[in-house]
């Protein structure tokens, strides 16, 4: 129908086929979900791509028995979602975040492992906070160090000599409470990456700036009065005044 612009699939491994379902428990079902994976794929694709409806589905690791070379990691479903996927994300946790001795967060890494759309094997970094979500100013301290506007010594971030705090953690929430000051960071990020909005100048004839640049001062020049003229209306002027 072209009602839905987002469907999202969480997650594949908990997709059950019916033959499962009916079945007892210690049944056995040799790749069952990976034919269903791959007969529910060819069935949606073209509804998805005349839609224009974008489908994420989220999938969860296994290990392999027995593999001595290579990553013994696999994802569930059968091979087919790999190859019909147009963008593949690997996400992990590599870091808790710690506030003292609390755990308020994660340190996350996402690595694309396939891209049809664009250059893959690209990674970025960022923060998850629970209760909160993605961290913007942990986004915005980690960009700022890597671009030279914060400056980090030691466990001390510093922006224009002013300390942010000791520790991510303190700089984190010194911009949550000034966000006048993520802001303007957030604006030179961007300004050096080149990204962002930017102002057009007013449409015109090519070449119509320099016109009126150059017509500018040559109309100034003719209403500044020549010396004689000038001195004629000085003598005028006085002669009123008596």
């Amino acid at each position: 129908s072209g009602a839905l612009d987002l469907i999202v699939i969480d997650s594949v491994a908990a997709l059950v086929p019916r033959a499962e379902i009916e079945g007892e428990m210690g049944d056995s079902h040799v790749g069952l979900q990976a034919r269903l994976m791959s007969q529910a794929l060819r069935k949606i694709t073209g509804a998805l791509s005349q839609s224009k409806t974008t489908t994420i589905f989220i999938n969860q690791l296994r290990e392999k028995i027995g593999v001595m070379f290579g990553s013994p990691e696999t994802t569930t479903g059968g091979r087919a979602l790999k190859f019909y996927a147009s963008v593949r994300l690997d996400i992990r946790r590599i870091e808790t975040l710690k506030d003292g001795t609390e755990a308020v967060g994660n340190r996350t890494r996402v690595k694309v492992v396939k891209n049809k759309v664009a250059p893959p094997f690209k990674q970025a970094e960022f923060d998850i906070l629970y209760g909160i979500g993605i961290s913007r100013e942990g986004g915005l301290i980690d960009m700022g160090v890597e671009h030279g506007f914060i400056r980090k010594s030691g466990a001390w971030y510093t922006y224009e000599g002013d300390q942010l705090g000791q520790g991510k953690e303190n700089a984190r929430n010194f911009l949550r409470d000034n966000p006048d000051l993520a802001n303007e960071i957030e604006k030179k990020i961007k300004e050096k990456l080149g990204i962002g909005p930017k102002t057009e100048a007013p449409e015109g004839e090519p070449g119509a700036d320099a016109a009126g640049a150059e017509a500018a001062p040559a109309a100034a020049a003719k209403t500044v009065p020549a010396p004689a003229t000038r001195a004629k209306a000085v003598k005028s002027t006085a002669a009123a005044k008596s």
